[in-house]
């Protein structure tokens, strides 16, 4: 056992003696502390028995220190006001020389929305700050947060263990992603001609049932399941696929491919509420607060521009396949 705490010894008694020692009276020291002469004659009496020596002496009415007494009050003093100083006042944080490692959780959407304009923000503000990203989503961003695995995270969530906070950032919700090179939808989808066409599916559980079997209960004519929304793109790209992914994927998608084209779906399909979620415990670290902070800005400014975003994308001129 570290020597601090194998030693039979209060610390509450150094404050006792500290006192004491300052008034120079049992008397004056029980008035300062708020409690009894005889409460502070038993804490010096056990201090001394602690230490293995007498550390004051009468002199008249008054105590006076002895040479162990002395050496102890030199050592102590400066000990206990640094403990203090330090419990009421939080060391400042400066962003601009902090050197924090921020591990953040993200869902396969925030790579795109959110990183690199937090990537910008941290060269600007924080230029020695460091972020570790690491894929969450619903199921277990709870216990990756809970495990210290994530210092924060930005998905969607369900039931969060209790001590996890949740700021809602913005709701996102779904359109039907295809390539109009490879198959024509109309402007007003159908139930019908949706269900006719061959899907591909996002399965965070691994098998052939993605958001619409899980919500709406309909079937789809599924040809393949993949882990993330980003990797549906690519398949969709130069085939007759259709991906049903939400808005705020689509923005990123129609980005990188320019060629692909969204269209509203035939049902009313909201996705979850995207949500910032950290431990109530780290509430008042001032470095996740500044990386807080500017997620929740960039949300704000992510949500204006999807607000902004026409329900279908443009499409190019080809026959359907």
């Amino acid at each position: 056992m570290n020597t601090v705490y194998g030693r039979d010894l209060d610390l509450n008694l150094l404050r006792v003696f500290v006192v004491a020692a300052e008034a120079g009276s049992v008397t004056e020291a029980a008035g300062r502390l708020y409690v009894t002469q005889p409460a502070v004659s038993a804490a010096l009496g056990r201090l001394r028995l602690a230490v293995g020596g007498p550390l004051f002496a009468r002199e008249g009415r008054g105590l006076a220190l002895t040479a162990r007494g002395e050496r102890l009050l030199a050592q102590a003093r400066p000990a206990l006001e640094s403990l203090v100083a330090s419990a009421l006042s939080p060391v400042p944080f400066d962003a601009m020389s902090s050197e924090r490692t921020i591990r953040l959780g993200l869902s396969d959407s925030g790579d795109a929305w959110l990183l690199p304009s937090l990537l910008k923000a941290l060269a600007k503000e924080a230029p020695r700050m460091q972020l570790i990203v690491t894929p969450v989503q619903f199921r277990i961003v709870g216990e990756a947060l809970r495990s210290g695995r994530v210092d924060l995270a930005v998905t969607v969530a369900d039931e969060m263990p209790k001590g996890v906070l949740r700021v809602p950032l913005f709701t996102s919700g779904f359109v039907c992603l295809h390539d109009p090179r490879y198959v024509t939808l109309p402007a007003r989808l159908t139930v019908a001609r949706y269900l006719s066409c061959e899907h591909v599916i996002v399965s965070y559980n691994g098998d052939l049932r993605g958001v619409v079997e899980d919500i709406l209960g309909l079937e789809r004519r599924v040809r393949v399941s993949v882990p993330t929304f980003q990797n549906a793109a690519s398949v969709v790209d130069g085939s007759a696929l259709l991906a049903t992914v939400p808005n705020i994927v689509a923005h990123e998608i129609l980005r990188r491919f320019p060629h692909l084209a969204t269209v509203e779906l035939p049902f009313k399909l909201e996705g979850s509420g995207m949500e910032l979620l950290f431990r109530r415990a780290m509430n008042d670290d001032p470095a996740l607060a500044f990386i807080r902070g500017h997620v929740q800005r960039i949300a704000k400014e992510f949500e204006a521009t999807l607000a902004r975003m026409p329900a279908r994308g443009r499409a190019v001129s080809r026959k359907t396949r």
